[in-house]
């Protein structure tokens, strides 16, 4: 029998349906009781274990390698973590007309998220960008974003960020951090056999997810707090969250430019800098607002979905424009070596 394949011409991710499914599921059949008792241990499990996964696949000559790049991967974290702050600050003057102050809520904390690892490097590099760069830029965005993010939500969102606290850092730490260090120091054992069976770890790294959104959701149909979100709040939402990204993607495309950097490296700072990853935002927020993430978390869910779609249509286009010669870059003016061939490619070229 012959693989049925998701048609090409359509910009859903099918990954998107599962999501969608998940929270259905969870509105119809949530988990209460022990049932969610062993729902929320399983999801923390499975967090931690793709944290691992992420760090037995990252090369750490590779990640020391790509710190000479120090130019890309500081545009890339101060777009992730100073410029989508500053526009979720900016949005607060949206409230309430377009969004309900618990939205609000939501719309910055992703705006606080790390950027994402997995689409980052696939849609680089199906637009032929920077491929090892991108792939540094997204594991210096996690492990940055698991201190970072918890201080930004601590000072931004305050009392009404689910109670931020130490004891909250440490959850986060040891969930996302301690399981990413472990896989770092396993690597030199398991690490071939990790990168040989990619594929099927990559469904590993879907269902954590999938399992964190059904916990997370579950959760707050239990807590009845989904009377408070409707159709046209929904909408001013998405308008909101459409407008963001597209600023965004503007942003790290000719800020990229103005900064002097290639087509090849745009090419990573436009889709590493503009995105935000469900993976390592959905346990934050379980930690950080409680009974409250489902709610938190709903902003960050339905711009994973936008950001996956329309960087979807980006990164084919860009696929098809024609390669010119790029003026070669010099060490000093790249904040790193100059170029290199891609048989030779590092994390910084």
């Amino acid at each position: 029998m012959k693989r049925l394949k998701w048609p090409s011409w359509m910009p859903i991710d099918p990954y998107i349906l599962l999501l969608l499914g998940t929270v259905g599921l969870a509105a119809l059949l949530p988990a209460r009781g022990t049932g969610a008792d062993v729902a929320s241990g399983a999801s923390t499990a499975a967090i931690a274990f793709l944290f691992f996964l992420y760090g037995a696949r990252l090369s750490t000559r590779e990640a020391l390698a790509g710190l000479k790049h120090w130019r890309l991967h500081a545009t890339v974290l101060a777009c992730t973590f100073v410029v989508f702050p500053l526009l979720g600050l900016a949005a607060r003057g949206l409230e309430p007309v377009f969004l309900t102050h618990d939205l609000y809520i939501g719309l910055l904390f992703l705006t606080l998220v790390p950027s994402t690892i997995q689409s980052s490097i696939a849609f680089t590099s199906m637009a032929r960008g920077n491929v090892p760069a991108a792939i540094c830029a997204g594991s210096f965005s996690s492990l940055v974003g698991i201190v970072v993010t918890p201080l930004l939500a601590a000072t931004l969102l305050g009392s009404t960020g689910g109670g931020f606290s130490l004891d909250s850092l440490l959850e986060i730490v040891l969930q996302l951090l301690v399981p990413f260090l472990a896989g770092q120091l396993l690597r030199r054992w398991i690490g071939t056999f990790v990168t040989r069976h990619k594929k099927v770890l990559g469904l590993v790294d879907r269902g954590s997810i999938l399992l964190v959104v059904y916990t997370a959701f579950s959760e707050g149909m239990v807590e009845g707090i989904w009377h408070q979100v409707g159709p046209a709040r929904l909408g001013g939402l998405l308008v909101v969250e459409g407008v963001l990204l597209a600023v965004m993607l503007a942003l790290t495309w000719y800020g990229g430019k103005a900064l002097g950097f290639d087509r090849e490296d745009r090419i990573t700072i436009q889709f590493a800098g503009s995105k935000k990853s469900l993976a390592a935002g959905l346990p934050m927020a379980s930690v950080l607002f409680g009974a409250q993430a489902s709610l938190a978390v709903l902003p960050l869910m339905l711009f994973h979905q936008m950001q996956l779609m329309v960087c979807a249509v980006i990164a084919k286009r860009r696929s098809q424009d024609p390669v010119t010669a790029d003026p070669v870059v010099t060490g000093q003016d790249a904040g790193g070596p100059s170029r290199v061939t891609a048989g030779t490619a590092t994390c910084h070229r």
